[in-house]
């Protein structure tokens, strides 16, 4: 994807203005609205995505995210609370961090499910230590609630963001974040028995 760089007005409450027209055209589902909003800010989209998270291609795929959130939630914007360049600027923002902390908690997973769970050098004993591994971790998942083992196969095993997560399982992002938190850290308690 290459951003289109269309030039705009200098005055910004002259793209506000025209943006929240464009918004109020998408929520009544008018997918050329969406086109011409995207031609007109997924340049601003893609280099604040861009600066964020130093990836072209997670870059592209926030943009993209964005403006489906937009079509997808247009009726629910609410120009009381933000103009349009903010709203879609936090949008681009809030799904960048989401993406970094998605890229750390895979970091983590991995170091739970993988470094940290250490091997014997011996084949023959293995597949006995694997196995008692997996049986730690098999019982450090089952001590977690129904909700927070939603969340970490959601986070860990299916690569979803924090948004993605508060999407599908219909939960506030804070309580999806605070899941999260709490199920890793009842998780390193339990798998300290493997180092």
């Amino acid at each position: 994807m290459s951003p289109d760089y269309i030039s705009e007005p200098q005055n910004p409450d002259e793209r506000n203005s025209r943006w929240k027209e464009l918004i109020s055209e998408i929520a009544a589902e008018n997918e050329s609205a969406l086109s011409r909003l995207y031609d007109e800010c997924n340049g601003l989209v893609y280099s604040l995505a861009l600066k964020i998270l130093n990836d072209k291609q997670d870059a592209e795929e926030i943009t993209l995210d964005v403006f489906k959130y937009v079509w997808e939630n247009a009726s629910k914007y609410r120009d009381d609370r933000s103009n349009p360049t903010t709203w879609i600027v936090m949008l681009t923002r809030s799904r960048s961090i989401d993406r970094i902390r998605s890229r750390k908690n895979k970091e983590v997973a991995t170091d739970i499910f993988e470094n940290e769970i250490s091997t014997s050098d011996t084949e023959t004993e293995k597949p006995a230590v694997m196995s008692q591994q997996r049986k730690i971790v098999t019982e450090a998942l089952s001590e977690l609630s129904r909700k927070q083992k939603n969340v970490v196969e959601l986070a860990y095993f299916y690569q979803y963001t924090h948004s993605e997560i508060a999407e599908k399982l219909d939960m506030p992002l804070g309580s999806v974040k605070s899941a999260i938190r709490l199920a890793s850290e009842k998780l390193k308690q339990s798998l300290t028995l493997l180092k």
